[in-house]
């Protein structure tokens, strides 16, 4: 099982939690003025990279708060944790669990 740090409540299990897609995704200044191709682009169609890809979640089965993460698409690691308002972190390659765990051997 593989635990998420919720930025409220800490590291929980993945079951706890929702999948929202990509993060970073703006809404259309004039939802009113796009065509069908416009809207299909918008709502159906997302980046698929291999490596770190920004995403949205919801911890649905605590705070219902929503965050973004970081997180490799190949090996599922998360890389970061942060707002919903924040702009994307620098990739680090390190999970968070990881720099706690390095910090705290250092002290």
């Amino acid at each position: 099982m593989q635990l998420i740090a919720c930025p409220w409540c800490g590291e929980r299990e993945e079951i706890e939690f929702h999948y929202g897609g990509q993060a970073h995704i703006a809404y259309p200044d004039d939802p009113y003025a796009l065509d069908d191709e416009q809207w299909a682009q918008y709502v159906f169609f997302r980046d698929n990279p291999q490596g770190p890809f920004a995403e949205r979640w919801v911890h649905s089965a605590g705070c219902r708060r929503w965050f973004n993460a970081l997180r490799d698409t190949v090996t599922h690691e998360f890389l970061a944790i942060y707002g919903v308002g924040a702009e994307r972190p620098l990739t680090t390659g390190t999970a968070p669990a990881e720099q706690r765990k390095s910090q705290e051997a250092g002290r």
